[in-house]
């Protein structure tokens, strides 16, 4: 009766921390994850808004810290360095004087948000003295995958390398995912360790399927 009740109780005793190993959240240890594209197209220049989640202070040391949402708005074209301003209308309205950036050669504007938007966005810029409104949409599609997603793609590929920074504490490392758009849609995703040592991989941003991948020491 005691060898029955031994069989039984071994299982029961291992339950839990087999739950505990399948089901660790990852996505507790993302530290920036660009969660969504808008762009537009004038006659002499592009908009690129982006809705962005960071930690503060951003630094790649692969420690996580509490996100802020913030919106990045990016402006490139045939313009002069000058005054410039953008503005999102409508409905959680934010805007400002942008910055021209010169080791990317933009005009660029951020601000932090409570919410972020969706679908499409209203836009107003003023630049050379003239006014621009137009409309910017949204890159994602119904098949894009979403950031948790794209980061359960990374994990699941790069499985022994995870289970390598996984113990009993948790994870130790952080994760960066970024939406990203060329001609179509993909995920960066990096995998940073507690020696500024990354992991780097290119996901097709619809199947998950690890298109690129590099390594670089800290």
């Amino acid at each position: 009766m005691k060898k029955r009740r031994l069989i039984i109780l071994i299982p029961l005793l291992l339950l839990p921390m087999l739950s505990g190993c399948g089901k660790r959240d990852y996505n507790a240890y993302v530290s920036e994850a660009k969660t969504d594209i808008f762009i537009a197209q004038a006659e002499n220049f592009n908009v690129t808004l982006s809705c962005v989640e960071r930690e503060y202070p951003y630094i790649s040391d692969g420690i996580p810290c509490p996100l802020t949402r913030v919106v990045e708005i990016s402006l490139t074209g045939e313009l002069a360095p000058a005054a410039c301003e953008v503005y999102v209308t409508g409905e959680n309205s934010i805007g400002g004087e942008m910055t021209f950036r010169t080791y990317a050669g933009d005009f660029f504007f951020s601000q932090s948000v409570e919410t972020f938007y969706e679908g499409s966005v209203s836009l107003r810029v003023l630049t050379d003295g003239a006014e621009t409104e137009l409309t910017a949409t949204s890159v994602k599609t119904p098949d894009t995958l979403s950031v948790r997603d794209a980061l359960g793609c990374a994990v699941k590929a790069e499985r022994e390398q995870i289970d390598l920074m996984t113990g009993d504490d948790g994870f130790a490392g952080e994760f960066y995912v970024r939406l990203l758009r060329r001609e179509s849609n993909y995920y960066y995703v990096g995998i940073i360790d507690r020696k500024g040592g990354t992991l780097s991989l290119l996901l097709d941003a619809e199947t998950g399927e690890v298109l690129a991948r590099r390594k670089s020491q800290g």
